[in-house]
């Protein structure tokens, strides 16, 4: 069960991080953007919420194969299939949670406002320096609610996880994946122990980013 567990926590904590740095300029540009094409980028990038996991999943699986052209162009570089590996969960994984990454640090990106960064033009910052020295540090909040849930989701996947991961022991055995073959085996009890402790990880997660939204009311405003 540990290492399963390490896996588990594993594949979420590379996630989070790699959604963090994804969606940080697309969020960006979505907020900002005046060009009239951007919500069907954002509604490209909301996709998986509505999209059935299995879905995403078996595409996923076909991209990834060692018969896909994406597979042909690593085949070089001595990369066969991304199937059933580590690497290609953390895909997955990115792409299924990407919509929980970009929508909160879209939304802080726009209540911060147009004007602490023309204020922050007028003292002669350049844009780059006021996105890194204004326009992060007012949307802190979005990008903790946003590594929460990212970590949270990527915690409690299934079938994304289930078809491209198969649920290799060591390898692509997270706790959900271990949660259903001790269900189809039967095993009740240790099912028990499992599902409780996803319900208690559920709830802080859930108590966290209340407290996060909580904090961000009682905040100034820029």
């Amino acid at each position: 069960m540990d290492g399963v567990i390490a896996t588990t926590i594993a594949l979420a904590g590379v996630t989070t991080l790699l959604l963090l740095a994804i969606a940080t300029p697309l969020a960006w540009w979505l907020a900002r953007s005046h060009a009239w094409w951007k919500e069907i980028v954002a509604a490209v990038t909301a996709l998986p919420i509505v999209l059935p996991p299995t879905v995403l999943g078996f595409y996923l699986l076909i991209a990834l194969g060692p018969a896909s052209p994406l597979m042909s162009l690593l085949r070089p570089f001595g990369v066969r299939t991304l199937a059933f590996t580590f690497e290609g969960l953390v895909i997955g994984s990115v792409i299924y949670s990407l919509p929980f990454a970009v929508q909160p640090i879209r939304n802080a990106f726009e209540a911060v406002g147009d004007r602490p960064l023309e204020v922050a033009a007028s003292l002669r910052a350049s844009p780059l320096d006021a996105f890194f020295t204004v326009a992060l540090p007012l949307a802190r909040r979005g990008f903790l609610t946003a590594a929460v849930l990212v970590f949270a989701h990527t915690v409690g996947e299934f079938g994304v996880v289930l078809m491209i991961g198969g649920g290799v022991p060591g390898r692509t055995q997270v706790v959900s994946i271990r949660m259903w073959q001790l269900v189809e085996s039967l095993q009740f009890g240790e099912a028990h122990k499992l599902a409780a402790g996803l319900v208690a990880f559920a709830f802080l997660a859930v108590l966290a980013m209340l407290l996060i939204e909580r904090r961000a009311g009682r905040g100034p405003r820029p």
